[in-house]
């Protein structure tokens, strides 16, 4: 093998006079952190190319010189893909400079994207266009697209339509050794071999660099509305569903799961953030509904409230009359996970299950737990497609830093817990740094192995993210 520090210096070097002055970024802080603080990365240098064919130069002279690279997009990240804490210092090839919206076509419901383009204005674009892409995030005005498609960002309306894998038709992306693969067709049917768009979306960077993308387009909605409704318990909110569907169809957006914990959180650390009921229930949803045609959101949301209330699923209720109160009921919803990390968890878990045994999960999680020790849990998530997020907090009066040495206990509890219902340890966050020791313990042994010979084929000099998803390659 060359010597990886002098092939480095020459690597540079190349890439000196290969690349224009703008694509020769400092390395700051801001491209070595990521936002819970579990990682501290490094980097012998920071390269913004311009172009794909910047990127593919990059990628061709470091798979010459065996010079790792990290993909960076809005680091927005939760398990670590985006930084490299340990090995060789890494190039960290960022996409912030490739941010055009090459095309939109509303006729054929298509925008092309440059995968620096960060997901609000890709968003934006589309309303222009009088249409909806609908990936929706809390870090939408920061992600960007490349690394919502790496990660296969999930968001609030998965529901209706989909995993950030079902908004995208296809992709322009380099390989390890600079081949640019241009697969930017817009076609809702291509059966000519291997999917190479589905292999590079949710593969974090580590089989290929996404350069721009083929993103679906949707009608916006005429009309939209929102209510939370309290329910008896996860069961009933699952059986709510169920009715939801029967009685509106393709047209509910999202469907929120929300505990009594989670608004309490909100009354002790964010007072100020409106909440729809003087007390708090013990379990309540957040139903959103949006008509593209005729339909009156609004009295669909009543007609299921009632019904569900004949049923003894519901028994009180909101519907937000205007826009403002629909956007305060989200407002509610989105800052959860703010209020969860001022409290400070011990253990956090982002986990999917099948809908049916979901609501047993959430009762053995309470026992689990509570064997564990006094913890409280706010379990919240989206529901209509079977996604938890799964947190342990310390008493009241206590913080996280005393139960530190208890973190990856409960972790692993829970995870084994998700397991035995036949769930996944990760479901839109990703594997990453974070969870590798997880996919290597839960990971069926047979797509294990897969996984390696795929990596193995695509980047056989291993430059791309190591350490990511896969141990060691």
């Amino acid at each position: 093998m060359t010597d990886p520090t002098l092939s480095a210096d020459a690597f540079l070097d190349r890439l000196a006079a290969e690349l224009p002055a703008a694509a020769l970024r400092p390395v700051t802080p801001a491209y070595l952190e990521e936002p819970r603080g579990r990682f501290a990365g490094q980097a012998r240098a920071v390269l913004a190319p311009g172009s794909v064919d910047e990127v593919s130069a990059v990628l061709r002279a470091a798979n010459a010189a065996r010079v790792p690279v990290v993909p960076y997009g809005g680091g927005t990240g939760l398990v670590g893909g985006q930084v490299m804490p340990q090995g060789p210092a890494p190039v960290i090839l960022s996409l912030e400079r490739m941010t055009r919206i090459r095309a939109v076509d509303p006729v054929g419901g298509i925008l092309v994207a440059e995968a620096g383009a960060v997901l609000q204005t890709v968003q934006e674009a589309a309303s222009d266009a009088g249409m909806l892409f609908p990936l929706t995030l809390a870090s939408q005005g920061s992600c960007r697209i490349g690394g919502t498609l790496a990660t296969n960002a999930g968001g609030v309306n998965v529901l209706r339509y989909g995993n950030a894998r079902d908004l995208c038709l296809g992709l322009e992306a380099v390989l390890a050794d600079g081949a640019i693969w241009h697969g930017l067709k817009r076609l809702r049917k291509d059966n000519t071999g291997y999917d190479l768009k589905n292999l590079l979306i949710g593969s974090e960077g580590t089989l290929g660099v996404i350069t721009a993308a083929a993103l679906r387009l949707f009608p916006r909605p005429r009309a939209e509305a929102a209510a939370v409704f309290a329910v008896r318990d996860p069961r009933a909110a699952l059986d709510l569903l169920a009715l939801a569907r029967a009685q509106v169809g393709e047209a509910i957006s999202a469907f929120e799961l929300i505990s009594r914990q989670g608004l309490e959180f909100l009354s002790e650390t964010l007072p100020d953030r409106r909440q729809p009921f003087d007390v708090p229930p013990d379990w309540c949803v957040l139903v959103d509904v949006g008509f593209t045609g005729a339909g009156d959101p609004q009295q669909a949301l009543a007609e299921l409230f009632e019904a569900g209330l004949a049923r003894g699923l519901t028994s009180d209720g909101r519907i937000a009359s205007s826009d403002r109160q629909r956007g305060e009921l989200w407002a509610m919803r989105e800052s959860i996970p703010e209020a969860n990390k001022r409290i400070g968890s011990i253990s956090s878990h982002d986990v999917s299950l099948p809908l049916d045994v979901l609501p047993d999960f959430i009762e053995a999680g309470a026992q689990t737990v509570a064997r564990l020790g006094p913890f409280r849990v706010n379990c919240f998530g989206h529901l209509g497609d079977g996604n938890l997020h799964y947190n342990v907090f310390p008493p009241p009066g206590r913080t996280k830093a005393e139960f530190a040495g208890q973190g990856a206990d409960i972790q692993r509890t829970i995870h084994d817990l998700v397991h035995s219902f036949d769930g996944s340890f990760s479901a839109e966050h990703g594997v990453g740094r974070l969870k590798v020791a997880d996919l290597e313990r839960y990971g069926d042994p047979a797509r294990l192995a897969a996984m390696r010979a795929i990596k193995t084929a695509l980047d056989p000099r291993g430059i791309l993210n190591p350490g990511a998803v896969l141990r060691g390659i």
